[in-house]
Order: structure tokens, then sequence, then C-alpha cells
């Protein structure tokens, strides 16, 4: 594929524009409204602007669109810093708020009355909108539209001056109130809202709208080319009025793209907020959220959130993503790059009876038999070894491998072994599996060539590192859709299984916060970095082994 074919049409535009000299560089900017924690739909527009920004060797700023402070929240702030350096966009020395130009804003506002393209409304929010019109019907004029500059002047000051009450009066754009976009009737870009600010304090009674806000912050800042989603393209002639009104030199260019959708999560605030407040979360970074913090902490890590990305591709278009996808990239990431390590997360208890009582071995296994570069380690081997409990039956089915009596299976990297039977406590459960090995079947092959179908893990018992390993499925139930017709979750009852008697071999101790391992049989497991102790370690299973999902092939 040439390079020519493998722009997407962002990069077709940027270049148009530095060719025809329009710009001499390029710079691009995220910014996130700091109401809630970032979700894997915000990853993709991060990556493209600060890629974009790289690529072309420009500027990437980082910038909190402030402007609203009944919803925002310094938590939320801090949350999104710390994902978007994890995900490895650097704004350097860029950080910036919308809150920071709030002054500005003010001028500019004061700009526009001077010119006659702006106005004070004494009309409340409804009347607002019943005044606005529809798709059919063009919109009637402000009966306080006639107002002369030197009192809107005035009004607009005492609005400042903490004079009126919330929603008493409102400060609107003069544009055209017959335009066929509604958002061209006489946009609000001033409201009183006599809160304190997070970042501004006490300082501010009165707030500008996102939609007048915005386009001014990219102009102070130089932004080249403003990169949203597609909700605001209907807005670009709004934006494309303000910079041009208020006669900024390098009006930046509002390009629009695809959000990325994936199918059958969870990605409203509201709904979140509501599941953390019901408990049935454990917070906005619960590992079975999709938000960016809820995937760090299961175990995804940027390459496989960049790879997903640039496997959905930068489009027009909407369209939705299978989860399976996100899945198969985080399985492709770290298959060569995590240790495989064993661990038994249902174990039962494994005698060996002609094993020496009181031996142990050290048998030498490589860490990831696809990368060589991990090197081996020593697991320690002996007479009584735990096994998954679905690895022994009394009463197989047919082309059942594993152990059950007379059956022999081998112990991964170590030995062959014939089932002799089982011990069951006074429930009837299976208590102890036994066995006898062929000393001469070390590791794992048949000195005679018999064959042996079945190879299972193991764990040393004696030297067992005690685990609580959390399995986790989507917190929706797939087979019903995300919403009842109530407009509630539908939410998986099985969402999360908690193992708390796991047995790991020695290898993983002392496994820190974010270490990622692929479990022998079982998949891929991160150190939760919340709940984990060294006592007692705690995994999140990040992704099981197996897939459905099946990449596209390329036309």
């Amino acid at each position: 594929m040439s390079e020519t074919e493998s722009k997407n049409f962002i990069e077709t535009i940027i270049e148009k524009d530095l060719a025809e000299g329009v710009y001499d560089t390029v710079h691009t900017r995220f910014p996130p409204e700091p109401n809630g924690y970032l979700h894997i739909g915000h990853a993709k527009s991060i990556l493209l602007n600060y890629g974009l920004a790289q690529k072309y060797h420009g500027k990437f700023n980082m910038r909190f669109d402030d402007t609203n402070p009944t919803k925002e929240d310094i938590e939320f702030v801090e949350s999104i810093k710390e994902d978007i350096q994890w995900l490895g966009a650097d704004w350097e020395d860029r950080l910036f708020f919308a809150s920071d130009y709030f002054g500005q804003m003010y001028e500019a506002a004061v700009k526009l009355i001077r010119k006659g393209k702006a106005y004070v409304s004494d009309l409340t929010a409804e009347q607002i909108k019943e005044y606005r019109g529809s798709l059919t019907q063009p919109g009637r004029e402000d009966p306080s539209s006639g107002r002369s500059v030197e009192e809107n002047l005035r009004l607009f000051q005492e609005m400042k001056d903490g004079k009126y009450g919330d929603g008493e009066k409102v400060l609107r754009a003069r544009i055209d109130m017959a335009s066929p976009n509604i958002n061209m009737r006489d946009p609000v870009i001033y409201r009183v809202a006599h809160m304190s600010h997070h970042n501004t304090g006490d300082q501010w009674c009165i707030y500008p709208m996102y939609d007048f806000a915005h386009p001014i912050e990219d102009a102070i800042e130089g932004i080249t080319h403003s990169i949203c989603t597609l909700e605001f393209e209907d807005h670009r002639p709004l934006y494309d009025w303000v910079v041009r009104e208020l006669e900024y030199p390098h009006p930046p260019k509002q390009i629009e793209f695809a959000k990325l959708y994936l199918k059958n999560v969870v990605t409203g605030k509201r709904y979140i907020k509501k599941l953390v407040q019901e408990g049935i979360v454990d917070g906005w970074d619960d590992p079975r959220l999709v938000s960016i913090a809820a995937l760090r902490r299961r175990g995804f890590t940027p390459e496989s959130i960049k790879m997903f990305v640039e496997m959905c591709g930068v489009s027009k278009a909407n369209s939705i993503a299978d989860y399976a996808a996100l899945e198969y990239c985080i399985r492709e990431d770290l298959k060569a790059k995590a240790p495989r390590y064993m661990a038994v997360l249902d174990p039962v208890k494994l005698i060996i009876d002609n094993y020496p009582e009181g031996q142990t071995q050290m048998l030498t296994m490589p860490n990831n038999p696809e990368n060589e570069a991990l090197g081996s380690r020593q697991t320690p081997f002996g007479r009584e070894l735990y096994i998954e409990r679905e690895d022994f039956m009394e009463e197989p089915p047919k082309k059942y491998f594993r152990l059950f009596p007379g059956n022999e299976v081998r112990l991964m990297g170590a030995y062959l072994v014939t089932c002799t039977g089982c011990v069951k406590d006074a429930q009837g459960r299976v208590s102890e599996v036994h066995c006898t090995y062929d000393p001469a079947s070390e590791g794992g092959s048949s000195p005679d060539g018999r064959k042996v179908k079945g190879t299972i893990h193991w764990v040393a018992a004696a030297s067992a590192v005690k685990a609580q390993v959390r399995l986790y499925e989507n917190i929706i139930d797939e087979e019903k859709g995300v919403y009842n017709e109530d407009g509630s979750l539908n939410l998986n009852p099985h969402s999360l299984t908690v193992k708390d008697n796991c047995m790991l071999e020695p290898a993983f101790a002392g496994a820190g916060a974010y270490d990622r391992f692929q479990f022998v049989r079982q998949g891929f497991f991160s150190v939760d970095p919340r709940d984990s102790t060294a006592e007692l370690p705690v995994f999140n299973r990040i992704v099981s082994l197996k897939s459905s999902f099946v990449l596209p092939k390329e036309s």
C-alpha cells in the first residue's frame, strides 16, 4: 500500500493546507470537559490529534474546556491528565484551561456588542427555545434584540457585576433567526451562573457557552486544525462566524470525524455515575468499564489501544466496533511480551504416590516459548501439587483427555503421570486426586514413544503463592442489548467472578501493580493496582486466550 493510499481524509486536508500556504505548521489540541472520566472513544481523539502533530512535526496542546462549573471537578482534571500521559500523548509545556481565557472571552463578547453583533436578552431558556422555531418554521426576533449598543454594554456589565440571578438574563449573538441551521438563530453565548469554579473560584458569575468559548480558545492558542467529532458538524458555521467576527488573523479550521463506538458497552457518564453510586462497580476505573482508567487497571497496554484505534481507522462514516477487536489487539500485544507462568484458579490436590516424600526438584522452564529473550526460570516440583479441578473427572465424556482413573497425562514440563483414583470429603466433593509417575519421562516425553494426548498445568503445593483472581465478562447482558425499555441498563449478573483460593507458582512472587502475565491455558492477567497486597496479590483477567474475532482481510 502506497503512502498516498494510506492517508486518511484529515491528512489529505492538512497536506493541501500546507502546500497552499494556508498554514505553515500544524497545531492540534485535545479539549475535554472535566466532567467525568475519559473512555475508549476519547482515546481515538487523543491519539488522532497527537499523531497528526507528530506526523507533521507540529505541536499538540492539552486544554480543559472548563466553561461549565456545574459539572466539573478537579478529580476529573487529574484523571484525564493521567490517562493522556499513559497513552503517550505529550503536551510538553502546553497545558491550558479555557478558564485561563475568561477575561479575553469577556472582552470578545464586548467587541461583538460594540459591533452590533450581540445583545442582552430577558427571555427564559424555555422562551428562547420557543422563539427559535423548528426545522420547518423560522425563528422569531427576540423582543430584546432592538436594544442599543450602549444599553447592551451596560446590561452585560451588570450581568458580570452580579446584579442578576441565574437565568435572568443571557447574552445572545445576533446572526439570523431565519437561518436553516438552528444553531445560527441567535445562539446564547453567555449566561449568568453564580457558582464557584474549580480554577477561578468566585471571580466570575457569568460563564461563556461552549460554542462561543471553543473557537476563541483555538484561535488564542494558534490551533490550525480543530479536529472534533461529527455531532459538531452543524456547529461549524457558528465556529467560523465567531472567529471571523472577532477578526482573528489566522483562523483555525474545524474538521469533523466519526466517533469510535463499541458494541454493547456503557460510556454514558450518567449511567456510569449511577453504577458507581449504587455500588454495582467499585469506581470509574472498575475493570468492567471501558473508561481509559478502567482499561489501564484491567491490564490493557497503551500499545494495544493504539493498535485498536488504528484498526478502526479515521473516516466520516459512523460505525460500531466489536469489543472482540479490542481483545484481539491486547492478545497480539502481550503474546510475546508477557511471561507465561502456571496458575491454578480452582485447585484440587494431586498426590503422586510413588514420588519421594519431602523431595523438591527444580525444573527449568521457558518464561515464554514465543520469546527466547525472556529467558527461563526454575520451577519447584514435588510429591504434592495443585491442578485445576476441571482437569479431573471420575466418569469423563468421550474425547476427554485429562485425568481420570487409568488415564495417563503429561504434567507440563515435568513428567507423565497415570491417575489411580481420588479421595472425597464428607459432602462427596473430590479433595485429592492420586496418581503415579514415570521417573523416566522427565521433561514430559515418553521414553518408549507411547502417545499421551492430554497435557495439564500444575503448581507445587509446598511453594504455592496464594492469590485472588478476578474474572470479568461484559457488564452488559449482550443477548438483551444495553438498555431495557424503561431506559435502565441490562446488567449481566455474571460480569464479575472472584476466585479467592488460587495457587500460583513462586515465579509470581513480588509482582507489582500493572505487571502482566499469561496464565498457562487461562488467559492474560494483570496485578490490580488498588487492591493487591504483598500478603494477597490480586490479579485481573485482561482477556481469555480464546478469540471470536477474525482480522479483516486487506483488499
